[in-house]
């Protein structure tokens, strides 16, 4: 909505993972480099993870493009709360080895000789996990017993873990220890610093053309960074947020101003569905089925202090005005875009009904 205005050839701050958008802080660097160094070893495990929002997954799909597919079979394999037997089928359904109808043991002659056929053709196996934390103790222990395929004296199959933070948790636990001794490197991705979240901001305005418009004041970066916390996935949250209000409001800069009223917004958005559900409100008993449950809700919420005082502040931070003002800016830039849509239909008819009479004066 907001690139035209801004002079951008797209959407800058998209919170789909996207390589071309790759920014190599100095923790993102060095989580490339620990999966380089994976790759130069290859063999062992690789364990890398982050907060929710790091750039966990971009990271992952960023290695993904430099492999030479001439060199290297990678298979991506998002988990979820599977069981060890369907963790052997997602890994060979990842590198396409039929497995439809086969038990267990067939299961794993068939993966053993597709990597034993990869490595024949001079090729080596990659396997990337990503949301490693969702993974059972059992499927955890199924991929280490994948890593003891072997070839003479060479592995078949390289395997990157990569998680949240409470895989390296799962990662302690005593039923790990014979994974724990196959991990070659382990790092973990942190935030951003307020130095480079202000680069990375620019590096991603970069990506679509920005040319300085809209600019950014010194402050409002700050509070950029102090409400993302130098996660990127909220970073570009917020800042998409930003940049739709500037365009809304006709503005050419960001201001801390604008970052302190976005940041207000989203916060309300987040918080007050949970502040409505205090611990006092869930304690209290449960009211009779044949109550109209508008007007028992009602009641709850009138009864509660805290829900009430979260009410009162919404309602006073609802700015009736402002909004229309920003209803009314939409709304011109909707007409004058249908206008010119309109203008071009009609020429695009007059041409074809030129064309099919023969031209003017035939």
């Amino acid at each position: 909505m907001y690139e035209a205005y801004f002079g951008l050839r797209g959407k800058p701050f998209q919170l789909n993972p996207d390589p071309s958008f790759f920014y190599g802080s100095r923790g993102h660097r060095r989580a490339m480099a620990y999966l380089e160094y994976g790759l130069h070893q290859n063999e062992g495990f690789i364990v890398i993870t982050g907060e929710v929002g790091a750039g966990k997954t971009l990271l992952v799909r960023s290695l993904l493009e430099k492999l030479d597919p001439k060199k290297i079979v990678a298979a991506n394999l998002v988990s979820t709360q599977i069981d060890a037997d369907d963790i052997l089928r997602l890994v060979a359904a990842a590198f396409g080895i039929p497995s439809k109808h086969l038990n267990k043991s067939d299961l794993l002659l068939a993966i053993e000789a597709f990597l034993v056929s990869t490595t024949a053709a001079g090729k080596r196996a990659l396997l990337i996990v990503d949301e490693a934390q969702n993974l059972t103790p059992q499927a955890v222990e199924e991929l280490r017993m994948l890593s003891n395929f072997q070839l003479e004296d060479h592995a078949l199959l390289q395997s990157f873990l990569v998680g949240q933070p409470e895989f390296r948790a799962i990662m302690q636990s005593p039923e790990m220890v014979q994974l724990r001794q196959r991990v070659i490197a382990s790092y973990h991705l942190g935030p951003l610093d307020l130095q480079e979240t202000h680069a990375y901001i620019e590096h991603r305005l970069s990506c679509v053309g920005w040319k300085g418009n809209p600019s950014f004041d010194q402050e409002a970066m700050r509070e950029i960074f102090n409400a993302s916390q130098g996660i990127p996935r909220r970073i570009n949250a917020i800042c998409d947020r930003i940049m739709l209000g500037a365009f809304l409001g006709e503005q050419r800069r960001v201001s801390v101003d604008l970052v302190n009223q976005i940041s207000a917004e989203m916060r309300e958005e987040q918080v007050t569905p949970a502040a409505l559900q205090t611990d006092s409100f869930a304690a209290r008993p449960a009211v009779s089925a044949e109550a109209p449950p508008a007007a028992i809700d009602l009641q709850r919420l009138l009864a509660n202090p805290e829900a009430a005082k979260v009410l009162a502040g919404a309602g006073a931070a609802f700015d009736t005005a402002r909004f229309e003002e920003r209803l009314a800016v939409l709304e011109r830039t909707l007409s004058t875009t249908l206008n010119a849509l309109g203008q071009l239909l009609k020429s695009a008819q007059q041409q074809a009904t030129t064309s099919e009479t023969g031209g003017p004066g035939k």
